[in-house]
């Protein structure tokens, strides 16, 4: 879930490698849960039918869905789909063919969070759409890439803005990756846009959840009177990765894939 992007005093939590060590645990149960959902995706389904499954994966492995309840937020995964960028909440709206839909799933165990997105075609998608997704998760593992000991902040955030603009997509600025770790939403905020070379120096011991939120269209968004779901100005679509990182002497450390492997 995405932290809303302002400038304030930053005091950054540095995690022990027991302490990341329980966030991987977190992390692989929403990677988990983000393997299954990609696969049971299909036309008719309802969003509803996601969260129902994702709430039930979460509470068997012995954890619990960090979003619901979050500010009142009513469900325990974000469901956005075409035009809606993030907070989506899941409903009995059905998916149809060409659908693309996001899907972001916390899970807080031991008292540590993991955080992770995807955005998942529903049936076959035009290429203008199949492209915005390859675009926007590859701007994540750009940015994962620059999560080591010595960079700066500016660096990480840079590296998506730097791939995805020259080729043709917007960045939404007025939301942003975090900090994360017994909270969701700690600091660093982590903007997908920036310069190279500015902001804090990266130390080990951060760790960072990234969410590339990338328009097809323009940047311009809005929420809806839900209080919670952001949509596209333009009507156009926008997809959403995330991954939580660890950063550590040997490298950032991906804490929400299925193998445990590094970028």
């Amino acid at each position: 879930m995405t932290g809303a992007s302002s400038v304030q005093a930053v005091m950054i939590i540095r995690k022990s490698k027991t302490e990341i060590e329980k966030m991987r645990a977190a992390g692989l149960i929403v990677a988990q849960v983000l393997n299954r959902l990609e696969e049971i995706v299909e036309p008719g389904m309802t969003t509803r039918d996601l969260d129902r499954e994702a709430e039930k994966m979460i509470q068997d492995a012995g954890a619990y869905p960090t979003f619901k309840g979050y500010h009142g937020y009513p469900a325990s995964i974000c469901t956005s789909i075409n035009d809606e960028v993030v907070h989506g909440i899941p409903s009995n709206r059905k998916l149809r063919a060409g659908d693309i839909v996001g899907i972001d799933c916390g899970a807080t165990l031991q008292g540590y969070v993991g955080d992770s997105a995807i955005t998942v075609p529903v049936g076959k998608v035009g290429d203008p759409v199949k492209r915005l997704l390859d675009v926007t998760r590859q701007s994540l593992f750009q940015a994962i890439d620059k999560c080591e000991v010595g960079n700066r902040l500016g660096d990480v955030c840079n590296a998506v803005q730097a791939f995805v603009e020259p080729r043709g997509y917007s960045v939404v600025r007025n939301y942003c990756g975090h900090g994360v770790g017994r909270a969701m939403h700690e600091e660093p905020q982590v903007p997908n846009y920036g310069r190279p070379g500015t902001g804090p120096v990266l130390r080990e011991g951060w760790v960072i959840a990234i969410e590339p939120m990338i328009n097809l269209g323009h940047e311009d968004v809005q929420v809806l009177s839900d209080g919670w779901t952001v949509i596209t100005m333009d009507g156009k679509p926008s997809a959403h990765f995330e991954h939580t990182v660890a950063i550590t002497s040997e490298g950032p450390q991906i804490l929400t894939l299925l193998n445990h492997a590094a970028s």
